[in-house]
């Protein structure tokens, strides 16, 4: 009886001194990555400010911008020469701003430096510093720091899973029209960093998973026997589709940066077949909408897609919290922050099938 006393007092013990040193662990990492996460600033402007970046050969330019016009409609920003980079480079450079999304062509006439021409897309900030610090805290990288460029500043991060975007800035706060329909970012991640992607960029954007199909129809990454996972995200950045694959993926599924929503898919082809624009893939029909790929003289792979008759958008209504960059940006009138555009084009994200 005596040393099973002493054996009760003994476990007691131990698990006394257990119980003290876990109350003494630090917090976990993941629990001060969620708070940091809360503590972040909204710095997204708008959906008409997320640029697809392409890059072209500088024969292809004038071509391929033409033919974006064609096929979508809209207007261009004046041609120039730049340096875009913070390290000596040379490159063509104009914007063509269309209803259906926003895209920064870029033509070097030097050698690209290294890591420009991964970034898929470019998101306008309502500050350089204040983005970094959450892009940061939500748990990116900074592969290139801030730097100056001709128009304001820029950066480029990357998000777990190894998606490179790029965050900017102007000094002069731009004012594009609003977009009829919203382009949706499309990038591909793999099954192990799915889940710190969308915690990190949900995060960041202070958006919200929308949808999450475990078996989504394979059709839509070129395997029709299988399925996968799909992933949209909407934000005041605009819409995120991810989607979570093996890797093993037929040509050119991978390549498109971005799924532009248009009214009437047919006529959209014929307006693009006149310019030189390609078909590749489809049309196929899945998930309420009618889809294609299709190559742009220069290169430039694109997936367009209507929605079928009856089906609704597969975007639900964002609504932007209280503490978005509007309220941010009015408080910080005349320190850089843009403000008078920041809810200018947000309305067509939360009106059924993309606005029309």
């Amino acid at each position: 009886m005596r040393m099973t006393k002493s054996l009760a007092m003994a476990a007691v013990a131990v698990m006394l001194a257990v119980g003290s040193f876990r109350l003494r662990l630090p917090p976990s990492p993941t629990a001060a990555f969620a708070r940091e996460a809360r503590a972040t600033e909204n710095v997204a402007v708008g959906p008409q400010y997320d640029t697809t970046h392409v890059y072209v050969a500088p024969e292809d330019f004038d071509r391929f911008v033409a033919s974006l016009v064609a096929t979508f409609g809209g207007t261009t920003s004046k041609q120039g020469v730049f340096t875009v980079t913070p390290t000596p480079s040379s490159t063509m450079s104009q914007l063509v701003l269309t209803p259906v999304g926003t895209l920064s062509v870029f033509g070097f006439k030097t050698p690209i430096p290294y890591p420009f021409g991964a970034e898929r897309t470019g998101y306008l900030v309502t500050d350089m510093s204040t983005a970094i610090r959450a892009a940061v805290a939500t748990g990116a990288d900074v592969v290139v720091t801030p730097f100056n460029d001709p128009i304001g500043r820029d950066a480029i991060i990357q998000w777990p899973g190894g998606v490179n975007t790029q965050l900017y800035w102007h000094t002069a706060a731009p004012s594009y029209k609003p977009l009829q329909t919203i382009p949706e970012n499309r990038v591909y991640v793999s099954a192990d960093r799915i889940a710190a992607f969308i915690q990190s960029f949900v995060a960041f954007s202070h958006g919200e998973v929308v949808s999450d199909d475990a078996r989504a129809p394979g059709v839509e990454i070129g395997r029709p026997t299988d399925t996968y996972r799909r992933v949209r995200i909407n934000s005041l950045f605009g819409k995120l589709t991810a989607l979570v694959t093996d890797g093993h993926l037929p040509y050119p599924y991978g390549r498109e940066t971005t799924g532009y929503q248009v009214a009437n898919l047919p006529d959209t082809l014929a307006k693009g077949k006149a310019a030189g624009v390609s078909i590749v893939v489809g049309p196929y029909t899945s998930d309420g909408r009618s889809a294609v790929i299709v190559q742009f003289p220069g290169g430039y792979i694109a997936e367009i897609h209507s929605t079928v008759s009856n089906s609704t958008d597969l975007y639900p209504p964002f609504a932007p919290a209280e503490s978005s960059s509007a309220e941010h940006g009015r408080a910080h009138l005349g320190k850089g922050q843009h403000t008078g555009n920041i809810r200018e084009g947000i309305q067509e994200t939360i009106l059924p099938n993309g606005g029309q």
